[in-house]
């Protein structure tokens, strides 16, 4: 004869409940993903309340592009400036700059917020920890994506031909970097919490990223020694995976090394951004 349950049998037991509640995971993804929206247009909307910042943005590749790169034309025949395609190389490399300094900086943004309190405030505030950096940086990300399609419209005009799906390969992964790039200027932001360390201390790390990774001219160009060094910069797989993609090399090694690199980098920033929001806003 079996026995009777006992009280405590008859209730659940804990141990043996999954720990996972799927609907309430479902409630927090919802959850996140609406504060990521609230917090994308609340900055969106400074940003377009500001077109010069998003314009003088623009300038700097703009003038490299108009004032640096006819000179490479010359270039034509040499190394890897092959015949006529001296724009194939140079705009792949104002693209990725252009994702390093424009998202790089936006760290200055949540300095000067965490300044006016306007951190502090969304601190008491029930929106996800989470949407605080996703929100700031889509927005960051956006404005780079215009910005990328005007400097690419520029370098059409003046001689860059590329294939169509190229030039939306390319486009990818210049996003897709400034997306990692915004994430760790924004960690970088929160250690230093102030423009006198944030400055040089960004300066310091972007100007060698800018040099080792052949963004104005191909390392191929470079003695031996320095470009042993420039293969410890992951810019530079980034920078050679877009001249692949705007050459229609899409199956080469070149382009695989480059995504490869971009979604690690995405993933690292991501995760540091994260960790350093959420310990930030507890």
């Amino acid at each position: 004869m079996s026995l009777p349950p006992t009280a405590s049998h008859s209730q659940a037991d804990p141990v043996s409940e999954p720990v996972s509640d799927p609907a309430g995971r479902a409630g927090s993804l919802s959850r996140a993903v609406r504060d990521t929206g609230l917090i994308f247009r609340r900055h969106l909307r400074q940003t377009l309340r500001s077109k010069v910042a998003v314009i003088f943005g623009l300038v700097q590749p703009l003038l490299y592009l108009v004032l640096f790169g006819p000179l490479l034309t010359r270039l034509t025949g040499v190394g890897s400036f092959g015949g006529g395609n001296a724009w194939q190389v140079f705009v792949p490399g104002i693209l990725v700059q252009l994702a390093l300094f424009g998202a790089g900086f936006v760290g200055f943004g949540l300095i000067a917020d965490l300044r006016s309190g306007v951190v502090e405030r969304l601190r008491v505030t029930p929106v996800s920890r989470v949407a605080l950096l996703l929100g700031r940086v889509l927005r960051d990300t956006l404005v780079l994506t215009v910005q990328a399609v005007m400097l690419v419209a520029a370098g059409l005009a003046m001689g860059l031909r590329a294939p169509a799906a190229g030039l939306a390969a390319g486009l990818v992964l210049v996003v897709l970097l400034s997306v990692a790039v915004a994430a760790l200027s924004y960690v970088l932001a929160l250690v230093t919490r102030s423009e006198d360390a944030f400055a040089p201390l960004l300066s310091t790390v972007t100007l060698p990223l800018m040099l080792l990774s052949g963004m104005l001219l191909p390392m191929s160009l470079a003695p031996g020694w320095l470009d042993v060094v420039s293969r410890f910069t992951p810019f530079r797989y980034v920078v050679e995976a877009v001249r692949a993609a705007f050459r229609g090399d899409y199956m080469g090694a070149a382009v695989a090394e480059g995504a490869v690199v971009t979604v690690v980098l995405l993933a690292v920033s991501l995760v540091l951004g994260t960790r350093r929001f959420r310990r930030e806003n507890a």
